[in-house]
């Protein structure tokens, strides 16, 4: 299994593989969606049909919490780590969805509704000025799992390997250019006033957060004469399966120092488009926190700092300062996470000024 991958629990549970570093028969997950017959959501956005059953997806950390509290046996012991982690073992696992699969199944067949031929005219459009083939995409999301509303679902596709997102942002940022293009960037509909009642970055603000996004170039919008509406589309990077390697020893421990911010120079970017976003960094200043010698990179768990930065801009950077003692080496991180307190919202990574 990689990133984005959906294995299903007996009880129906939905989950997303998270990254690529797992221990041997289990991986470490996101939790996305549960059945009626267990969970009900008070928000109505939250509610999926088109199966059997009612689905509901989890927002924010929801989903962890869920099983935390209720399905703690999807819980297990991260040795590098030292503590529980959310995820499923191979012998949990019911039923497994694969993006590259289902978007397989979805091309051989007829389109039945009119967001599949949507689906199917957009990666055309792309095909037909690029060398990207089929196989090169998958689906997530509600298109995965077959529970996608006609009037709102958006088109979430999967794009596997790291020379096919360079070609496909070379390709979609042509698209922009073109006034009469059918795709858009998402950001050229920005609304900064409708966000900023959500907004809770100190460090990061909303119109930066725009500029950073437009420029990733993966969010588009397409306008659908099928659906007579505008359909945001979305690229999510993954890698192919000859780019991952698994990190994952038990001997490796990975110990929070405390909180560093500081300026550097990114020395490389290509492993940045992917969760975790990894760049490789030499420290040019220390601004707060302890110093240290051996900081090798910034890792990012944090969605909205994925593709953030490029190779040779100097950085501005908040986070947790972590070692890491592998069995080959040690060295030092900064990563910006999931942390349960207001620091969350102190991470930032962005261009220095």
């Amino acid at each position: 299994m990689r990133d984005k991958d959906a294995p299903i629990s007996r009880e129906g549970i939905i989950f997303r593989v998270y990254g690529y570093d797992h221990p041997p028969h289990a991986c470490i997950c996101d939790v996305e969606y549960a059945p009626e017959t267990i969970y009900r959501a008070v928000e109505p956005k939250a509610v999926r049909t088109g199966l059997p059953l009612k689905y509901y997806k989890f927002y924010s950390d929801e989903g962890l919490r869920f099983v935390q509290e209720k399905y703690p046996q999807y819980q297990f012991f991260y040795e590098p780590l030292q503590r529980q982690l959310v995820g499923i073992k191979e012998e949990q696992i019911v039923e497994l969805n694969k993006p590259d699969q289902k978007l397989k199944e979805i091309l051989e067949q007829e389109p039945k509704d009119n967001l599949m031929r949507t689906l199917k005219n957009v990666l055309e459009l792309i095909f037909n000025h690029s060398k990207l083939k089929p196989s090169d995409f998958g689906v997530f999301g509600s298109l995965l799992h077959g529970f996608y509303n006609l009037n709102y679902s958006d088109l979430d596709y999967v794009i596997y390997g790291g020379s096919k997102v360079e070609e496909l942002v070379e390709v979609l940022g042509d698209f922009y250019k073109a006034r009469d293009g059918v795709l858009k960037n998402e950001f050229d509909f920005f609304d900064e006033r409708t966000e900023r009642k959500n907004w809770r970055f100190e460090n990061y603000s909303l119109r930066e957060y725009e500029w950073y996004e437009r420029r990733k170039c993966i969010y588009a919008v397409y306008d659908s004469k099928e659906l007579g509406r505008r359909v945001k589309v979305e690229f999510e990077p993954v890698r192919a399966w000859n780019e991952i390697r698994n990190e994952y020893h038990p001997e490796t421990r990975i110990t929070r120092i405390g909180w560093i911010k500081a300026k550097a120079i990114i020395l490389d970017d290509r492993e940045s488009y992917f969760m975790p976003a990894i760049y490789p960094i030499e420290v040019l200043e220390l601004i707060e926190g302890r110093e240290i010698d051996n900081i090798e990179r910034i890792i990012t768990y944090v969605e909205e700092y994925k593709m953030q930065v490029k190779k040779g801009e100097e950085v501005l950077v908040e986070g947790t300062l972590e070692k890491v003692e592998t069995p080959k080496k040690t060295f030092h991180q900064i990563t910006l996470t999931h942390i349960p307190d207001k620091r969350y919202y102190r991470q930032v990574l962005k261009i220095a000024k």
